[in-house]
């Protein structure tokens, strides 16, 4: 597939930050052919006018629960702990495999709406999770979370061993839009044990790891009571930051500048979803200086139930406002840093490290956004456009690999209207509430 994008306005995103207006880009099968000129003999199979449109890079999601989308607004306005142990953990008690196909695929489309063509997943049963990326053309890094308590414990009783056939099955699936990575699902909850197990499995299938860590002032008190270590050392000590593909944690709420020093060191990608921080009240973690000491940061929305949205528009606006505040610094955290830590940095995390840049040669992973609307007037500077004033319904053209996923409101791979249907019944069954008003899927 030959597809041309004429007369556009380019947001490269290279080392330069060059801007090019009114440019061509070729895009030919899964990669960019040019930026700017086009070769004369190319010979398109669709042109699409880019006038007054914006090209960038498409964005990849660092952390999420995509089949949360089921619990998402059931837990309003509660502390962490209850959230969790009233709400979340009741809901999902009651969690059924196909639920995972559709919540992730409700997610899928919300996020193909937002300019996001890959994420980094971390829910259970995930060969649905799976089976959604491959059907819809996106891109992601998959964990299937385990707590290493025992089978009866775990939902659906999943083992140990369950959680890493699918990641020996299913790592490079769809054409190698799949990665998957080890997930157990915290410190706090995972015995050293089984964390070390996962280790061991993570170089045998030459794979990362996924997980939550440090992410308030009791699990690293618990953490110091109970092995004499933060929660970033103990999982360093377990070898969970030496594997053969990157290691991804959530959060880094309350760290020390030890641990700081230590992730930066071992190159651990530290994902910030400070929608979720914000909501549920927890310590926001210090951004700033995790960039100043050379971590890894990426962005990430965090799952629906906690966050309410998959919007990582609203997340890099959230981090740079929150930051600029907090250290009452208004240069704090520049237009063109927020972009790459909701591009270039997620997409390496996630195992894409070509992808967030437009260029000759690399992944064709863009999106074209529609700068008419009146919050875009006057444009005086487009980066700051995407940043802070952009919204989801801006996104006119999303691509993943070259494959057009959506198209002015048109979902190309999935079926919009079953996925509600599906979704919300299934949501609704989940919490034991009734139904009766929603009408049936008319497929």
């Amino acid at each position: 597939m030959r597809t041309l994008i004429k007369d556009v306005t380019v947001l490269t995103l290279d080392e330069n930050n060059h801007i090019l207006p009114a440019a061509s880009l070729a895009l030919e099968d899964s990669a960019i052919l040019a930026v700017g000129a086009v070769p004369a003999e190319f010979a398109p199979d669709e042109i699409i006018d880019g006038h007054e449109m914006l090209a960038l890079p498409a964005f990849f999601n660092a952390h999420t629960h995509a089949a949360m989308t089921l619990e998402r607004g059931w837990a309003e306005d509660l502390p962490f702990d209850r959230w969790l142990n009233e709400k979340i953990w009741v809901a999902e008690s009651a969690l059924e495999e196909e639920d995972v196909y559709w919540g992730t695929a409700l997610a899928a489309a919300e996020m193909l709406q937002a300019g996001i063509v890959g994420f980094a997943d971390h829910y259970f049963w995930m060969e649905q999770s799976a089976r959604l990326v491959a059907e819809s053309g996106m891109k992601a890094l998959l964990a299937w979370c385990h707590f290493g308590l025992g089978a009866e414990k775990e939902v659906g009783q999943a083992t140990f061993a369950d959680t890493i056939a699918f990641a020996a099955r299913w790592n490079g699936a769809a054409n190698g839009r799949i990665h998957t990575t080890m997930g157990p699902h915290s410190p706090y909850m995972d015995p050293p044990a089984v964390l070390a197990r996962f280790a061991e499995e993570a170089h045998r299938l030459g794979v990362g790891a996924h997980f939550h860590l440090s992410e308030s002032e009791e699990q690293q008190r618990n953490s110091l009571e109970r092995y004499g270590q933060t929660p970033v050392a103990h999982v360093a000590d377990l070898g969970l930051f030496d594997l053969p593909q990157p290691t991804v944690v959530a959060h880094c709420n309350v760290v020390t500048e030890a641990d700081v020093a230590l992730l930066a060191k071992k190159n651990v990608y530290v994902v910030h979803t400070p929608k979720t921080y914000q909501k549920l009240a927890l310590p926001m973690p210090p951004l700033v200086e995790l960039l100043q000491a050379g971590v890894q940061v990426a962005l990430g929305t965090d799952g629906p139930a906690s966050n309410s949205d998959l919007n990582l528009l609203e997340v890099m606006r959230l981090a740079g406002l929150y930051q600029k505040g907090r250290l009452a610094d208004p240069e704090a955290l520049p237009r063109m840093q927020l972009l790459r830590l909701a591009t270039q940095l997620p997409a390496a995390a996630l195992g894409f490290p070509e992808s967030g840049v437009l260029a000759p040669g690399r992944p064709a992973d863009l999106i074209l956004l529609d700068t008419t609307a009146p919050h875009w007037i006057p444009r005086h500077d487009l980066a700051a456009g995407v940043v802070y004033t952009a919204h989801p319904s801006d996104v006119a053209y999303v691509w993943s690999d070259g494959q057009l996923l959506y198209r002015r409101g048109e979902f190309l791979t999935l079926d919009i209207d079953r996925i509600r249907w599906e979704a919300e019944r299934r949501a609704f069954r989940m919490v034991g509430q009734p139904m009766s008003s929603l009408r049936a899927y008319q497929g």
